[in-house]
């Protein structure tokens, strides 16, 4: 999806396959728990972003509804992500777990549940459930995280709403094409987390070079990347500096040659040993 003429802003969404749109940039909150994470949403939806990823074992769903409630935007502005747990896999306890993350955070309807993590044996009857939380209103969209091509086909195969996101570890030095090509062609949005490489490959050569030609941070460089991929990133980040920096990412554009450098970086080993 590296169409130049595509002018992308804060305000920019990705469609999803079910009519819904999605923002490009959002703030990942795993490992932010009690005030810090209070502090870290309430600043991040001052400076503009809307949408927020959480889950059940992140521990901070009541801090989140909290946060967005003071922020004094309507609940309508903001894009609320939230998962079903490993452990509450499984027909009812799919539906009870998406009712106890609704009274956590506050909120009448999740803007997109995901499966967390693939669970084998549990996804079928999971997925079910999902469609009929869909169905009655209390999420807008459905979707995987982690799930390979071969766990979505056995989705496609046996449900009857094609998820509408799959989100994974994606970054210049994490990226499966395999699975790019996939989504496209099923029309399922690839949404990013990790997309800073959890901070362990930010110092490599070739992305300090792109940073410094473009006067930009590598942060801003590898979530640019991804904004031309066609991606949604979910950066994590705890002070106003880095949560400015990281939605900072409108202003400019990488150059094809650029793209294709970090495009170059998938065999690069500086997560091995994270």
């Amino acid at each position: 999806m590296n169409d130049d003429t595509v002018i992308l802003t804060p305000g920019s969404r990705a469609m999803l396959n079910d009519g819904n749109s999605i923002p490009l940039i959002g703030l990942g909150t795993w490992g932010l728990e009690g005030e810090a994470c209070y502090r870290a949403v309430r600043e991040a939806l001052r400076i503009g972003y809307r949408l927020i990823d959480t889950a059940p074992m992140y521990r901070n769903e009541r801090e989140i509804g909290r946060a967005m409630r003071d922020s004094g935007l309507d609940r309508d502005e903001v894009f609320l992500t939230t998962k079903v747990a490993s452990a509450d896999m499984g027909y009812e306890s799919t539906m009870n777990a998406c009712q106890a993350s609704l009274d956590r955070l506050g909120v009448d309807q999740i803007d997109l549940y995901l499966i967390h993590w693939p669970s084998v044996g549990k996804d079928l009857e999971t997925w079910r459930a999902m469609e009929e939380l869909r169905s009655r209103g209390l999420v807008r969209s459905i979707g995987v995280s982690n799930f390979t091509t071969a766990m979505m086909d056995e989705l496609l195969d046996h449900g009857s709403v094609v998820p509408a996101v799959d989100q994974v570890e994606i970054n210049p030095f994490v990226y499966d094409e395999e699975l790019a090509r996939y989504c496209s062609d099923k029309g399922i949005h690839l949404e990013a987390y990790s997309p800073l490489t959890r901070g362990n490959c930010l110092q490599e050569k070739e992305v300090l070079q792109i940073a410094n030609a473009y006067q930009r941070s590598p942060a801003q460089v590898l979530l640019r990347w991804a904004l031309q991929k066609g991606l949604t990133a979910i950066p994590k980040a705890t002070t106003p500096a880095h949560l400015q920096e990281n939605f900072d990412i409108f202003d400019f554009e990488l150059y094809f040659g650029d793209i294709a450098k970090l495009d170059a970086l998938n065999t690069v080993s500086c997560l091995m040993d994270r």
